[in-house]
C-alpha cells in the first residue's frame, strides 16, 4: 500500500477593490480558501487601506470565520499589494494565507513603552524572551512596526544581535499622518503603536531580495577620515573635492540626477573585492559643509569602509530590481524545483509605485515576469526592513521581498 503524500507548503493571495468592507474581505477570503483548499491555515496576513479604518475591529472576525488561521496579523497601508496588483490612493484589501506543514508559527508583540527593548549590552536571552523563540531554532522574523512609536532601528539591531542567523523582513505601517492613526492587527487585537510580528521556524526557508533602486557612479573609494556620520576624506582627499570631481566627470543625465538625488553606497562585506548590485547599503547624502570640505550622510561611518556614490530615478530603480530578481530566479532555477518559492511578501516604499515609474503595478509585474506566478501580497511602507551584507537595516525607497519555500526537498 502506498503511503499518502506528505502535505505540502501552500500559499494563496487575493486582492479586492470593493468599496464595501464586507464585500472586499469576503471576496478575498473566498478566493484564498478556494486556492488553499480544505484544511488548516497556519498564518494569514491582511493589509488594508485607511478607507476602512472604522471597520478594522471587524477584520479578524470576518477572516477567522472563513479561514480560522492559527496566527493572524497585518496592518493598515497607504497602498496595498496583492495578486500582482498594486492599489494606491483607493480602497482595497489584500489577504495572503499559507498552510505550512512542519513549521512552528509564533506571533509576538513588542510594545512601544519605555524600557520595552532589552539592553544591547545585556545577554541575548532577554531578546529571546521578548520574541518567545529560542535563537537555536533560527526563526525567520516578519516585522510590522508603527513609525510614530516603535524604535525600529534599535529593535532590528537587537534582533540581529540575538538571532544572528535569522532573516528579518517587514515594514513600517503607513496611511496614518500622526500618532495613533495607524493600525496593527494581531489576532483579534487592533493596536495603534509598537511592533507586531511572527516567528517562523522548522521546515521553512526565507530568501530575501532588497532592491534599493540605485545605480553606482564614480569609483569605489575608501573612507580615510570620518566622525560618526560626517565624512571628511575619501582616499585621503577631502570628500567635497571628490564630489566636485565626480560632478565634473558626469554626463548630462547623471549630472542632473546627482544634483537632485545623490546617495552613498557603503560596502557591507569587507571581503567583497568587487561589490555589485545588492552589495551596497544605500544611504542619503544629508548635506555639505564647504568650510570643512565634508559631507553628512545617513549612516555611521568608520575608517576603512569602502563606498561609492549612487543616483536614483525610475529607470535606474527598474534596472536595479530587474537585475536582482533575475539573479534570484537563476539561483532558484539552478537549485531545482525544491528551491522555487511557494509564496512572497512584498514591502515597498510609498515613494515607489506609479509616482516613480509612471505606470501601475510595476514591481509586482516584474516579480511575475522574472520569478513566476507565485502567490504574493504586501503593502506600501513608511520604511522597509531587510538584510544587506548579512545585517538588517531600515531602508527608504526600497522594495524588500521575502520568498518562502520548504527547507526539505519534496
Amino acid at each position: 500500500m502506498e503511503r499518502p503524500a506528505a502535505p505540502e507548503m501552500r500559499w494563496a493571495s487575493a486582492l479586492s477593490r470593493e468599496a464595501s468592507f464586507e464585500r472586499a474581505v469576503g471576496e478575498c477570503v473566498r478566493s484564498v480558501r478556494e486556492r488553499l483548499g480544505a484544511g488548516e491555515v497556519s498564518v494569514a496576513f491582511a493589509f488594508v487601506t485607511p478607507h476602512f479604518a472604522a471597520r478594522f475591529e471587524d477584520l479578524y472576525g470576518l477572516v477567522s470565520e472563513a479561514l480560522g488561521p492559527e496566527v493572524f496579523l497585518g496592518c493598515s497601508g497607504g497602498g496595498v499589494i496583492g495578486a500582482f496588483t498594486e492599489v494606491e490612493y483607493a480602497p482595497a484589501v489584500s489577504l495572503v494565507a499559507a498552510r505550512l506543514p512542519g513549521v512552528s508559527v509564533r506571533p509576538f508583540r513588542i510594545p512601544a513603552s519605555p524600557g520595552a527593548l532589552p539592553d544591547l549590552d545585556g545577554p541575548p536571552g532577554a531578546w529571546e524572551r521578548l520574541v518567545g523563540v529560542p535563537a537555536a531554532e533560527n526563526p525567520a522574523l516578519v516585522l510590522l512596526s508603527d513609525p510614530f512609536s516603535a524604535r525600529t532601528e534599535a529593535l532590528i539591531s537587537g534582533l540581529d544581535y540575538a538571532y544572528p542567523q535569522s532573516v528579518k523582513v517587514g515594514g513600517l505601517v503607513s496611511g496614518g499622518t500622526s500618532p495613533n492613526t495607524n493600525a496593527l492587527f494581531l489576532g483579534g487585537e487592533v493596536l495603534t503603536s509598537g511592533t507586531v510580528g511572527v516567528a517562523l521556524s522548522g521546515d521553512i526557508e526565507v530568501d530575501t531580495v532588497v532592491a534599493q533602486g540605485c545605480r553606482p557612479i564614480g569609483e569605489l573609494m575608501t573612507v580615510t577620515s570620518c566622525d560618526g556620520n560626517f565624512l571628511y576624506e575619501l582616499d585621503e582627499t577631502p570628500a567635497l573635492d571628490v564630489v566636485r570631481e565626480l560632478f565634473a566627470s558626469l554626463k548630462d543625465r547623471d549630472l542632473e540626477l546627482a544634483r537632485s538625488s545623490l546617495f552613498v553606497g557603503v560596502v557591507m562585506d569587507e571581503f567583497d573585492l568587487e561589490p555589485g548590485p545588492g552589495d551596497f547599503l544605500i544611504r542619503n547624502v544629508i548635506g555639505f559643509d564647504p568650510a570643512r570640505g565634508s559631507l553628512a550622510v545617513g549612516e555611521r561611518l568608520q575608517p576603512g569602509m569602502r563606498l561609492r556614490f549612487h543616483v536614483r530615478d525610475g529607470e535606474t530603480s527598474a534596472e536595479d530590481l530587474a537585475l536582482l530578481l533575475d539573479g534570484y530566479a537563476r539561483l532558484t532555477g539552478d537549485s531545482g524545483p525544491s528551491a522555487n518559492p511557494s509564496g512572497t511578501l512584498l514591502f515597498s516604499c510609498l515613494g515607489r509605485g506609479e509616482n516613480l515609474y509612471g505606470a501601475p503595478d510595476f514591481d509586482s509585474s516584474l516579480l511575475r515576469e522574472r520569478v513566476g506566478e507565485v502567490p504574493m501580497g504586501g503593502f506600501f511602507c513608511n520604511g522597509e526592513i531587510g538584510p544587506v551584507g548579512g545585517s538588517t537595516f531600515l531602508h527608504g525607497y526600497t522594495s524588500s521581498f521575502a520568498f518562502f519555500r520548504p527547507r526539505t526537498p519534496r
